[in-house]
């Protein structure tokens, strides 16, 4: 029991602690943030419920983390096919009855699992981190030979087109940012990045003549045609339009957590959650905010940096991706400079699923920064 006790306690000192503690800090923020939001009733979709669920989530998603993190990344690549049958199973179920819409969305990306709705999309950015950067490290520098680059392409291609057949723009934008930075840092050859630039036109081409439904081109245009725009003020531009006004109305220190003078944003309390924040915290709550978002996603790096070999950095790497870019999209969607493609903001939007998701991620980042030395096990050691 003494051993167990030492090797326990050896084992937390391997950890990132600095990365818990943001990770902590950001959700409780959230969940802080998501009970003024219901104190305050300006929304009649931010329920109690939401709150208690970013407060549960945070919790089972550190145990899940720990849990994680005791086990040593490889042996989780090694099973990189488990996760992968889960993922899809999970994102196949959507074209089942157990398919959901929520409100205000006209796709269905949501699961019913009977005592709750679970976003299956979010946990195919997991477990395809693990499975892609298994296959980048294990076919090393012969990547940018074309018979392994297409088999590249094809595993990327599996869950981009499954999302995109959902209507899921921004996770399927997501998931191609996160393949594409992979890729980079794995060395791919910028004879194909260029070429893989000049295809951009074609597929723009192909997405909006082909793909886009009429109200997906409107949310593009009513940021690029100011008449368009105001003729959709009340339309399909009045969400980010109440945004821009509530994040406004904050200006520096925010109109306070509790019992002010509210604007309402549709999605207060998941995808447009910063635009509350900049009401309530001003500035300095935005600053705040995506000050601990950045310090996670560089505690990431840091940890990519230290990894001992070339798995554990794209596992890394993709999952500084997963923070990046959705932070990236959120933000911009409230700003109105990228239109509405329905991206949470990492452990601050309310939604079980996205922190669960994340906190996983966290864990495969801890595992590579625990394991990085000699041949570790959580409750043993192996002998060379």
């Amino acid at each position: 029991m003494k051993q167990i006790l030492n090797n326990f306690l050896n084992y937390l000192k391997r950890l990132d602690i600095l990365l818990i503690l943001l990770c902590l800090s950001a959700c409780f923020l959230s969940t802080y943030i998501l009970y003024s939001m219901v104190q305050n009733e300006v929304s009649v979709f931010a329920r109690a419920r939401h709150y208690q669920m970013q407060l549960a989530m945070t919790f089972m998603g550190l145990v899940a983390a720990l849990v994680i993190a005791a086990i040593n990344y490889k042996y989780i690549s090694r099973f990189w096919y488990v996760g992968a049958v889960a993922g899809l199973t999970l994102m196949f179920l959507l074209f089942t009855p157990l398919g959901l819409q929520t409100e205000g969305s006209e796709e269905v990306n949501w699961l019913n699992v009977g005592f709750t709705a679970i976003q299956p999309s979010e946990f195919l950015k997991f477990f395809f981190v693990i499975s892609f950067s298994t296959h980048l490290a294990k076919i090393g520098k012969k990547m940018n030979r074309i018979p392994h680059l297409a088999l590249l392409i094809a595993h990327a291609a599996v869950p981009v087109l499954l999302v995109l057949s959902r209507g899921d723009f921004g996770t399927t934008l997501v998931f191609i940012f996160i393949i594409i930075t992979m890729l980079f840092i794995a060395g791919l050859w910028w004879r194909y990045i260029a070429l893989g630039v000049a295809f951009v036109p074609v597929a723009a081409f192909v997405m909006w003549n082909y793909i886009f439904k009429p109200y997906h081109k409107l949310r593009i245009l009513v940021l690029i045609d100011e008449e368009i725009r105001d003729s959709e003020m009340l339309g399909f531009f009045n969400q980010q339009h109440r945004s821009l006004v509530a994040i406004g109305s904050g200006e520096l220190t925010g109109k306070g957590l509790f019992n002010g003078d509210y604007i309402y944003v549709p999605a207060f309390q998941t995808d447009f959650i910063f635009s509350y924040i900049g009401m309530t915290l001003g500035f300095v709550g935005c600053v705040i905010t995506l000050g601990l978002i950045a310090s996670i996603c560089l505690r990431i790096l840091s940890n990519c940096l230290i990894a001992k070999d070339t798995l554990g950095k794209y596992m890394c790497v993709g999952v500084f991706s997963m923070f990046l870019y959705n932070t990236i999209i959120n933000v911009g969607m409230t700003l109105a400079v990228i239109p509405v493609i329905g991206q949470p903001m990492p452990f601050i939007s309310a939604g079980g699923s996205s922190v669960l998701a994340y906190f996983l991620g966290i864990g495969l980042v801890l595992s590579v920064r625990a394991h990085r030395f000699q041949k570790y096990h959580m409750f043993y050691k192996e002998r060379e």
